[in-house]
């Protein structure tokens, strides 16, 4: 593994841009701090930024190989999802998935990739307003079933009684993936009653849509099917 340069901006209700870099090792997660470049000290966003709200993604969270999730931690917890790149392949600016006021402690957490990682990272938004990550990495024609980063629980465990409105997808596997080019929700009688397609970071910047959501039962389960 070697280590990296992972950065990200964003820009606040008082038109304050907010860069932030760090140095990581690849396929490892770690903390976006700010830019020395542009503050006094490498501090967490909350901490900068306490009382304000992030409105539009300047720059999302990137790195040589691509970033596998990025979130906003608060108190150990998944506060707001957030969409990835990889350094050189970026889409517009685009609004936060959900705005909120910073708190002291918030943080901005991601997972950077190496260029051999085939994890397969599943962000969804619910109507009650959770955020969730979901990931796993297939190593052979099994595919792999996907469970939250947090946890360590499936999609059904996690997101009970609850119905997803948003959500993304990133793998490189490309070709290989057999479940809709993405992943299938599952449900408790093992049919697919939703999914969404998953975007090669190396090509194109993974965005937000609400096509192939559902409602979420407890034994749901979201798959993830390759074809090696």
């Amino acid at each position: 593994m070697v280590d990296v340069s992972v950065s990200a901006a964003f820009q606040l209700n008082t038109g304050e841009v907010v860069d932030c870099i760090t140095t990581m090792t690849e396929g490892t997660a770690a903390e976006l701090v700010l830019s020395t470049a542009y503050s006094v000290s490498a501090v967490s966003v909350g901490t900068y930024a306490e009382g304000k709200v992030i409105t539009q993604i300047l720059q999302a969270p990137s790195a040589p190989n691509g970033i596998a999730w990025a979130y906003v931690n608060r108190r150990g917890s998944i506060i707001c999802v957030l969409p990835v790149s990889i350094d050189g392949v970026a889409s517009q600016p685009c609004p936060m998935p959900f705005q909120f006021t910073l708190q002291a402690g918030d943080t901005i957490q991601v997972m950077c990739n190496s260029a051999a990682d085939r994890e397969f990272s599943y962000s969804c938004i619910t109507n009650t307003g959770v955020h969730a990550i979901f990931s796993g990495t297939p190593a052979d024609s099994s595919g792999a079933q996907l469970t939250h980063i947090l946890s360590g629980q499936g999609l059904g465990a996690s997101l009970t009684n609850s119905r997803i409105v948003s959500h993304w997808a990133t793998s490189v596997d490309g070709a290989l993936l057999t479940s809709g080019s993405g992943l299938f929700i599952l449900n408790d009688r093992g049919l697919p009653i939703g999914g969404t397609i998953a975007t090669n970071p190396i090509n194109l910047q993974a965005k937000a849509n609400s096509m192939g959501t559902c409602g979420i039962g407890l034994n749901f389960v979201a798959q993830v099917s390759t074809s090696a």
